[in-house]
C-alpha cells in the first residue's frame, strides 16, 4: 500500500509515524525544509520539499499508482484542492482535514463536487468527544464499541487502599470486568493478573455498563455523577464553537471566556443562547466572578497547553465536578495522571484513530489511540473463514503486550479467559501497544489472503 502524506504537522508526523509502523509505504510532501530534516531524522519515509498544490510533483510521484493522499496542511482550501487535483490526476482515494466551521454544512457538497472520498475535521471531533465524555459519561477513547453494548471508562485510582498495592488477581468484585490497560506516569501498560497497582495510577476498565456502574457505587466514585447543567469554556477556539454550539442543544448552560474581542465578536453573533466574556482566561479573579465555583465542569480550550492545564487544575481546586484539558504536546502526558485533572485529551490522536479506520477499512469497526499515543484500541468484527476461528485465546498465545478485552457476540457482552473459543462475527476488542501492532498483524496472518489484519488493515472494497 502507498500513501502520501500532504504536510508534515503534528498530525502529519503521526500518521506517517504510525503508517511506517505498518509497513506502508509512505511519502510525505512538505514545503518547509525544517519539517523535512525533522522526519527524515526520525522516520523511514520518502520525503519530498516541494508544495502539494504543485501538480508537477504529484506527477512526478506518478500519483496514480498511490492508494491514498491525506491533505492535512495548515490551510483549508489548500488541503481540499490538492485532493482534487490528486484525484484527478488518478489517487484511488483522499482524505482533506478541514477545520473552519463555515464549512461544516458544504462538507456533502464538497466531497461530491471536488472528488474527496473522506473530510476529517479535528476540532469537531475533539468537541463531540467532550460533548460524549460530559454527558454520557463516555471515556474519550471508547468512541462507541460494539455499537454501545461495551463500555471503556478511565478510571484514577489515587491512593485508595481497596487497590493501590494489590495485584490485580487480587481485586475483589472483578469477575465480569477488565482492566485491560493502565497508564502510569504517562506510559501504558497491558497488564496481567500479577500486575501491582500503584498510586494515582489510570485504570482503563472495560466491560457491560451495568457493570461498570456497580463497580463505581462499591468505590463511590462518580463515573456516572448527576447530570451536567452549567459549563465554563476558556478559550474561543474552534473546539470551543462546536463544543458550546452542541452543549445548548443540550439545554446546558454555556458561558465562553476569551481574551480577543473579535473572536468574541463573532462568537456572539454565532451563538446565541451562549453568555461570551471578553478577558483572560487565566485570570482566576476573573473566573471567580463569573461563578467559576457553580460550574459543573470547565473545559481548556486554549492555543497553550500550559494554561489548559494550569487552569484545569486551579478550577478543581475549586471545586469544579469535571476539568477536561485540551493538549497537544507528547511530553505532559507524563504528569497528566498525577494533576487531578479529570480528563485531558488530545486532537491529534483523535483525529488519527478516525483516519487509521478509513486507511484500514475491511471489517474494522472502530479505532482508538490511548493518550499518549502508545497503545491502540481496535474493534474488529471477525469473519467466520479465518484460521483463529474454533481456537481458545490460550490457543492463540497472543503477544506479550497484547490482549482482547471484550467479545461481543449477538446481544451478549463476554470478558473472555483463556479457554474462551472465538467465534465467526464475534466482535473483538484488542488493547496493544504500539510496538506490538506489527507482531500482531503477523500473528493473525492467515494462510492465503494476507491475515486478519492483513486483510482487515487494507480493505478489498476500499483499498487496494
Amino acid at each position: 500500500m502507498k500513501v502520501v502524506v500532504v504536510g508534515a504537522g503534528k498530525l502529519g508526523r503521526k500518521l506517517a509515524e504510525t503508517m511506517v509502523r505498518e509497513n506502508i509505504d509512505v511519502t510525505v510532501i512538505e514545503k518547509k525544509q525544517s519539517e523535512i530534516d525533522e522526519i527524515n531524522e526520525h522516520l523511514d519515509v520518502l520525503t519530498v520539499h516541494g508544495n502539494g498544490i504543485d501538480m508537477s510533483i504529484l506527477k512526478e510521484l506518478r500519483i496514480e499508482e498511490y492508494d491514498l493522499l491525506v491533505a492535512c496542511t495548515s490551510n483549508d482550501e489548500t488541503s481540499t484542492l490538492i485532493c482534487t487535483l490528486a484525484k484527478r490526476l488518478g489517487c484511488k482515494m483522499t482524505i482533506a482535514r478541514i477545520r473552519s466551521p463555515e464549512y461544516l454544512k458544504q462538507v456533502e457538497f464538497i466531497k461530491s463536487e471536488l472528488g474527496i472520498d473522506h473530510v476529517i475535521n479535528p476540532d469537531l471531533a475533539t468537541a463531540e468527544s467532550i460533548e460524549k465524555y460530559l454527558l454520557k459519561s463516555h471515556s474519550f477513547y471508547s468512541d462507541g464499541f460494539a455499537s454501545g453494548r461495551v463500555q471503556m471508562l478511565d478510571f484514577n485510582i489515587g491512593t485508595m487502599m481497596e487497590f493501590v498495592g494489590k495485584k490485580l488477581m487480587e481485586l475483589e468484585d472483578f469477575d465480569d470486568i477488565l482492566i485491560a490497560a493502565i497508564s502510569r506516569d504517562g506510559n501504558i501498560i497491558i497488564p496481567d493478573g500479577k500486575t501491582v497497582l500503584e498510586d494515582f495510577d489510570l485504570i482503563h476498565v472495560i466491560g457491560q455498563t451495568d457493570k461498570i456502574e456497580a463497580l463505581s457505587d462499591k468505590f463511590d466514585e462518580k463515573l456516572f455523577d448527576e447530570p451536567i447543567k452549567k459549563v465554563m469554556i476558556l478559550g474561543g477556539s474552534n473546539i470551543a464553537f462546536y463544543l458550546a454550539k452542541n452543549l445548548i442543544e443540550s439545554n446546558i448552560n454555556v458561558t465562553i471566556i476569551e481574551k480577543d474581542r473579535d473572536v468574541c465578536n463573532t462568537l456572539s453573533e454565532k451563538l446565541n443562547d451562549v453568555l461570551i466574556i471578553h478577558g483572560d482566561a487565566t485570570d482566576i479573579l476573573l473566573l471567580e466572578e463569573e461563578n467559576l465555583e457553580g460550574m459543573d465542569a470547565v473545559i481548556g480550550t486554549t492555543g497553550y497547553d500550559e494554561s489548559n492545564l494550569l487552569m484545569g487544575l486551579m478550577s478543581k481546586q475549586q471545586g469544579v465536578r469535571r476539568v477536561v484539558s485540551k493538549i497537544s504536546k507528547e511530553s505532559y502526558t507524563k504528569v497528566i495522571d498525577r494533576l487531578g485533572i479529570d480528563a485531558a485529551l488530545n486532537p491529534i490522536y483523535i483525529t488519527s484513530s478516525k483516519i487509521l479506520k478509513i486507511i484500514r477499512g475491511g471489517r474494522i469497526q472502530s479505532i482508538s489511540l490511548l493518550i499518549g499515543g502508545d497503545g491502540e484500541v481496535t474493534e474488529i468484527l471477525l469473519s467466520d473463514n479465518l484460521p483463529i476461528i474454533g481456537k481458545t485465546l490460550e490457543e492463540l498465545e497472543l503477544p506479550k503486550g497484547t490482549i482482547i478485552g471484550a467479545l461481543v457476540r449477538g446481544e451478549k457482552v463476554i470478558i473472555p479467559k483463556g479457554d474462551t473459543v472465538l467465534k465467526g462475527n464475534d466482535r473483538i476488542i484488542v488493547f496493544s501497544l504500539k510496538e506490538n501492532l506489527k507482531e500482531l498483524k503477523m500473528f493473525f496472518r492467515p494462510e492465503k489472503k494476507g491475515g486478519l489484519f492483513g486483510g482487515l488493515w487494507n480493505s478489498s472494497k476500499d483499498i487496494r
